[in-house]
């Protein structure tokens, strides 16, 4: 039994419960899912890295949507960035769900990419 984490940001409930719903659905019985929740995306990688030793892979999902200044770039940017050297510095799976959208009706639209991340850290669980 592989156990994963969903640390999934709440700042857009019903964007981020899509984003769980399609995830959930790609896993089997075969794994032991527990879900987190932080304030917004960029508290991710933070609770991602408390919990590093404790879970077998995990799914990072959440939204930003772009406002009018530069604060949108920053935080997606920095979520990667973190989110990846998390995951290549534990050598576990991390699937990044966060979406980045224009508007919510983007982002409402892309609620089911969370199925996506899943997908990812279920291959990277196989080798």
């Amino acid at each position: 039994m592989k156990k994963i984490l969903f640390v999934v940001a709440n700042y857009y409930k019903d964007v981020s419960k899509g984003l769980i719903q399609s995830a959930k659905k790609k896993f089997s019985k075969n794994y032991i899912l527990e879900i987190k929740e932080v304030p917004g995306v960029f508290e991710i990688p933070v609770l991602i890295s408390k919990h590093i030793k404790r879970y077998d892979g995990f799914l990072a999902l959440g939204c930003v949507i772009k406002g009018q200044t530069p604060h949108f770039d920053f935080i997606s940017q920095a979520t990667t960035n973190a989110i990846m050297d998390l995951s290549v510095s534990s050598k576990k799976p991390i699937g990044n769900g966060v979406i980045t959208c224009l508007n919510m009706k983007q982002a409402r639209a892309r609620r089911k990419k969370g199925a996506e991340a899943a997908d990812a850290v279920i291959s990277v669980l196989s080798y």
